[in-house]
């Protein structure tokens, strides 16, 4: 009952799509289509987010297959991944990319900012792994959560993703839109990508351009 949906990542600048969200959803035969707010804490208390996240890894790197053969063939899908994952065992992602003749680009790994703050050796280690296997790192929901900001680059973090409530009333004379320009040009300076997330005007769209933001992503561009 599960499936997945995948949302642009549009860069702003050109316009160009070649970068998408996996998205997982539960269709209930009963209940009809459950959001993953509900489900992934109930499936990360019962051990089974293990199971459903490498059966989305997999799903998503079958998608991008096809994506990198018809489209172009630097299209990337980016990958929620739990923090009980990296503490579990699970599936090696690196080696069953190797299997399909896939680089270790094809996928974008997004993590919480909270992870980077356990040092746990398994965190370490399959972060690093990503990294020497050219899997890019994202951070997701920046800003909403604790990070010390000396971790993005000690394990090399690509994209920092602004969560969508700095997006939501962002105009040029609020609160929002000073730190979205400074976690831009923070994240320029330490050679990290951004893409903004729940972008759902035009306006939000131009304000962000005039800052700098590398790609937006959201309702304004498709659900």
């Amino acid at each position: 009952q599960l499936y997945l949906l995948h949302q642009p990542i549009v860069e702003l600048a050109t316009g160009d799509i070649y970068k998408a969200e996996a998205l997982i959803r539960w269709q209930h035969p009963e209940r009809g289509t459950i959001y993953p707010a509900e489900f992934i804490r109930i499936a990360e208390e019962t051990n089974l987010i293990t199971d459903i996240g490498d059966w989305v890894f997999k799903q998503a790197v079958n998608q991008v297959a096809l994506w990198q053969t018809s489209l172009s063939a630097d299209f990337q899908i980016s990958i929620n991944k739990s923090p009980k994952q990296f503490i579990s065992k699970m599936s090696d992602w690196v080696n069953h990319l190797s299997r399909l003749g896939l680089n270790g680009q094809s996928i974008i790994v997004e993590i919480t900012e909270n992870l980077l703050l356990d040092v746990h050796e398994l965190v370490v280690e399959k972060l690093l792994n990503f990294r020497d296997a050219g899997v890019q790192v994202a951070i997701d929901d920046f800003g909403t959560g604790y990070s010390s900001l000396s971790y993005l680059k000690e394990f090399d973090i690509d994209y920092l993703k602004i969560d969508q409530s700095f997006i939501a009333n962002l105009d040029s004379n609020t609160n929002n839109s000073i730190l979205c320009e400074a976690i831009i040009t923070m994240a320029h300076r330490l050679g990290m990508k951004v893409i903004a997330e729940g972008v759902e005007t035009d306006s939000q769209k131009q304000l962000l351009m005039a800052m700098g933001c590398d790609y937006g992503q959201g309702y304004f561009f498709s659900k």
